[in-house]
């Protein structure tokens, strides 16, 4: 690990747990429901309170869930006030939401203007309806536009839209039409993720009992390669396996910290944080979580002290995922370490520049693997 990491701003993540419905791909904790917003509330309160001192200066905020958009306008406000009367932020801050096109009207959209939101996360996944209904989404194509082109007469200048590709039916000249669509609302990012099948999803037990399946590894790869030559020809810089930023200035400044150990603090059920060479996490549970917070208790339910070897594994694997790649010194430089990045290198995985491993397009494609090897 980069020992000056340390030393740069930290970044703050809040963890809405609920959402309007469960989508069956997703593996975040949340509830379908708002039954219990009031007491989760009223102890994210006393949490953000607890670590009020801990932490000097953030530089990024960034709300995610579960579905942040799903609250009302009060709970966001109620929030907000708590977060900026309780902790300290940079003047420049990047002050992300995550949001799902059929929560934004445009009364909503100005309320988080008025809050200090200056970043929005979409979750549009498809601009394709019958896509839209096999994800499980609850919004159609035309009320993702909508919300795009309201976002934008709002006022709002970084806007980053998730989409998902890679999954059974769906066709390369479709998901080629998805992106277009998105390209056409000239969004600061994209996030482009592949369907996985999580354990605790509703689509990862249709998976296990063979009653839905992933698409094969060369049509993965196909998708994934078609996906960063099309936004690379068109000005997006792909810096992160699934990031694609219009220039350095849009990159996702949050999610930097998770990929460079900098500093972060989670709050809510199922959070994580990270400082130093310590990692922690919270209980997986709204009902828990509130029961610690009312006895007075961090709602921690894991801790660990990193060793510097699992710290440098980590810059390596996470170094792989991205288009800066990782410190040469991060490798035990040897013999054999030697031969394995000549091979890699002669493979077309990696090149070496400026004292840094930098993987490929070719090597994206094999992150788990690079990490592995070079280990």
């Amino acid at each position: 690990m980069n020992p000056m990491n340390t030393y740069q701003k930290p970044g703050l993540y809040i963890h809405i747990p609920f959402c309007r419905s469960k989508c069956p791909y997703c593996a975040f904790y949340s509830l379908a429901s708002n039954s219990l917003i009031s007491p989760w509330l009223n102890s994210l309160k006393k949490e953000i309170v607890y670590y009020k001192d801990q932490f000097e200066c953030f530089d990024t905020l960034y709300i995610g869930g579960g579905t942040p958009t799903f609250l009302d306008a009060w709970a966001l406000e109620t929030i907000m006030k708590h977060i900026l009367n309780n902790f300290h932020f940079a003047p420049d801050t990047e002050i992300t939401i995550e949001a799902n096109p059929c929560d934004l009207t445009r009364e909503k959209i100005n309320v988080l203007k008025e809050l200090g939101f200056n970043r929005i996360s979409l979750g549009i996944q498809s601009f394709n309806d019958q896509e839209l209904l096999f994800l499980g989404r609850k919004h159609s194509v035309r009320e993702a536009e909508t919300a795009l082109t309201l976002l934008r007469s709002c006022g709002f200048e970084n806007l980053s839209v998730d989409l998902i590709y890679g999954f059974e039916g769906q066709s390369l000249k479709e998901w080629t039409k998805t992106l277009n669509r998105a390209l056409s609302f000239q969004p600061e990012h994209l996030s482009c993720y592949q369907l996985t099948f999580e354990k605790r999803t509703h689509f990862g037990r249709l998976k296990d009992k063979g009653l839905i399946k992933p698409i094969s590894e060369k049509e993965e790869c196909t998708f994934f390669s078609a996906t960063s030559q099309f936004l690379e020809s068109h000005d997006y810089i792909h810096y992160e396996i699934s990031s694609f930023a219009r220039g350095k200035t849009y990159y996702s400044r949050h999610n930097n910290k998770y990929w460079h150990h900098i500093p972060y603090l989670g709050l809510g059920p199922s959070a994580h944080s990270f400082h130093e060479s310590s990692r922690w996490w919270n209980v997986r549970s709204i009902k828990r979580y509130c029961e610690l917070l009312e006895d007075g208790r961090a709602p921690i339910e894991g801790y660990e002290n990193l060793t510097e070897d699992q710290l440098r594994l980590e810059s390596i694997s996470l170094g792989s995922r991205t288009k800066e790649g990782f410190d040469l010194k991060e490798i035990s430089y040897n013999r054999s370490s030697k031969d394995v990045l000549m091979r890699l290198q002669t493979s077309g995985l990696i090149y070496i520049k400026n004292n840094k491993v930098i993987p490929t397009k070719k090597g994206f494609l094999v992150a788990d693997h690079l990490a592995c090897c070079l280990f």
